[in-house]
């Protein structure tokens, strides 16, 4: 019918191709290096053939060289060339400590570059601060010195008594320790309230501390719990104040001057009545009267007000009811020269950053900062030094060590059986005893299987209101109630006279809340005991750390919990656990708290609280 069609031209594959790519294989080819002429160029590499080296390379090639076949072994290779086995062995082992070391120096290096990571990249400091670049050079002036006595003392004698008390300090002229309050130029009001409360020489930080303090120095203090950290910074404030007072009386509406800041109501509480002592005893003495005031959540703000308005000179307050007031101007730093964040670790972690910030940002000029805790890792404070102007670090024993005037003891118990365990525990001591638990709801069940059992306790945390909290916390102090059983929230600080025993009905989440609950006892050189009850939901990154926090108290680690974290033994810790958290147990890169803080920013990521709401991020 028609044409067939034409069919599709055949493929060609030319063997030229072939040949082209084996010219681009002859242009990019290495000839063969046999095995003997290899191992001479590693031993020449290696500084093994020393002064034949010149001689090797001169020597021409025999046709044995490239008979892959004709193999020689290192030990004949050094033979000839007069590198005996003992050379080549110590040789051997200089490289392989040289690889160690490098090991540990990637190990420094990956850790170093994981907390610059996580490290916030903005200074702590006011937003107007920032936007204008200032920045201060020196320190808060002050009319105070150090008596002529201590100034001509030389400086190997104040180091002599930093290394007897155990004092480590950093800082640019570090002011001198001063060890008697009578040196330290207090008045006689406050001379007689630390007679009325039985304090009659300064502890280790406050022989340091205060007279930095009163130096106008920008300052971090970190000491064990129980070593007197509150007086470091309020009997300089109301020093402070009383100088201004005696100088230019306060007005209507004016101040504060000094501003302290804490974490929980209570420990905002106790410190507020700690000055309120001092205070009267001044007042006592014929001296003008300093106005403090507490603001804090719970309490109605009328009662804050009321001494706002005939002008304040110390203000205690907790963050948020702070911001509250400095949002709606109720309050002004204007004239405020002194702040002081104490358990300063809380603050600045991440869930205050933002918080601290936007209280700085209320600042109209230079101000003396004080940071205190008992636990303050690396990152906290390098962080926190961006704040601080030459600050002076003082330091009374390691960040975050227990104290080693509590006996701990730790008890395996199964979750069931804790509860009817913890009655056996209370009789190890006579009342009054502290009991901390994780959770709210293990709190309340506590609470009352104790008063069914007829023990007179009361319990605080953060779901209960302001007035129940203060009256269980005053009814304990008092001694009406024999057991206070709590959350973290009375961890932080919080001074209960006679403490000998501390429970904790299970392991806190990290190391750093267990110093704190174990620290409610053994305070101001007394011993006490802390008892945990351990069961297997503890997580394993805290019983290590807990295993090191063990041994560095000088304190038997029982075999029970080595058998938890799978160890046959500890070893003394040498000071350098994880950078960021602070535990001995474990490093950064397998720290538990920075993960689960990434996890939380990972999923936070788009959705709308992430942001922080405060003035800080406009």
């Amino acid at each position: 019918m028609g044409d067939k069609k034409d069919d599709p031209p055949i493929k060609r594959y030319r063997r030229e191709e072939k040949s082209s790519e084996s010219e681009e294989d002859l242009d990019n080819y290495e000839p063969y290096v046999p095995v003997k002429e290899r191992k001479k160029q590693q031993l020449m590499k290696l500084g093994r053939l020393g002064q034949v080296a010149a001689e090797a390379a001169a020597e021409p090639k025999s046709s044995s060289d490239n008979d892959p076949d004709d193999e020689t072994s290192q030990e004949e290779w050094g033979r000839r060339y007069n590198v005996s086995l003992l050379d080549q062995h110590s040789e051997l082992k200089r490289l392989a400590e040289a690889r160690a070391l490098s090991a540990a120096e990637r190990q420094a290096r990956e850790e170093q570059h994981i907390l610059e990571s996580v490290a916030q990249s903005k200074a702590l400091m006011g937003v107007a601060e920032l936007a204008k670049g200032i920045q201060y050079e020196d320190p808060i002036k002050t009319s105070w010195k150090p008596p002529r006595c201590i100034l001509d003392l030389p400086e190997e004698r104040h180091e002599r008594v930093r290394r007897q008390l155990r004092i480590l300090v950093e800082g640019e002229d570090v002011p001198p320790p001063i060890k008697t309050f009578q040196h330290m130029k207090f008045p006689k009001g406050i001379l007689r309230g630390l007679e009325a409360k039985g304090i009659k020489k300064p502890t280790p930080i406050q022989v340091q501390g205060i007279p930095a303090v009163l130096s106008g120095r920008d300052m971090i203090g970190i000491a064990f719990t129980g070593s007197g950290k509150t007086l470091v910074f309020t009997l300089p404030i109301i020093m402070m104040c009383l100088e201004q007072e005696i100088k230019m009386p306060f007005i209507k509406n004016e101040g504060p001057y000094g501003l302290i800041i804490c974490p929980s109501r209570e420990l905002a509480k106790q410190t507020h009545d700690i000055i309120q002592h001092f205070v009267k005893q001044l007042k006592m003495c014929g001296n003008p009267e300093i106005r403090s005031c507490l603001a804090i959540g719970g309490v109605a703000v009328s009662e804050c007000m009321e001494v706002v308005q005939r002008g304040v000179h110390i203000m205690v307050a907790t963050p948020g009811r702070l911001m509250d007031m400095l949002d709606k101007k109720m309050v002004r730093l204007n004239v405020c020269r002194y702040l002081c964040m104490d358990e300063a670790d809380r603050m600045i972690d991440m869930g205050f950053e933002e918080d601290v910030r936007t209280i700085f940002s209320y600042f109209a000029g230079q101000r003396q900062t004080l940071l205190f805790s008992a636990t303050m890792p690396r990152k906290i404070q390098n962080f926190a030094r961006s704040a601080l102007v030459k600050p002076v670090t003082v330091n009374v024993g390691r960040a975050g060590a227990a104290s080693l005037n509590v006996r701990q003891e730790l008890e395996p118990v199964k979750a069931e059986a804790r509860t009817v365990h913890l009655l056996q525990c209370l009789q190890k001591t006579p009342p009054p005893v502290l009991v901390f638990a994780e959770r709210k709801q293990d709190v309340d069940a506590i609470h009352e299987y104790l008063l069914l059992k007829g023990v007179e306790a009361v319990a605080i945390h953060g779901g209960k209101d302001q007035e129940e909290r203060s009256r269980a916390v005053e009814a304990f102090r008092r001694g009406e109630k024999d057991v206070l059983v709590a959350t973290d929230v009375a961890s932080k600080g919080l001074d209960f006279a006679n403490i000998q025993h501390v429970i904790n009905y299970d392991m806190p989440e990290d190391i750093e809340n267990y110093v704190h609950r174990i620290g409610r006892t053994g305070r101001a050189g007394g011993e006490g005991v802390a008892t945990t009850l351990l069961g297997r939901a503890a997580d394993d990154s805290v019983l290590r750390d807990l295993a090191h926090l063990l041994r560095e108290a000088q304190q038997k680690v029982p075999s029970f919990l080595l058998d938890m974290i799978g160890e046959p033994d500890v070893p003394v810790p040498d000071g350098q656990g994880c950078s960021y958290c602070g535990g001995l147990g474990h490093r950064i890169t397998e720290c538990p708290k920075l993960e689960a803080v990434q996890n939380k920013q990972a999923s936070n990521i788009g959705r709308r609280d992430y942001l922080a709401n405060t003035a800080a991020d406009y």
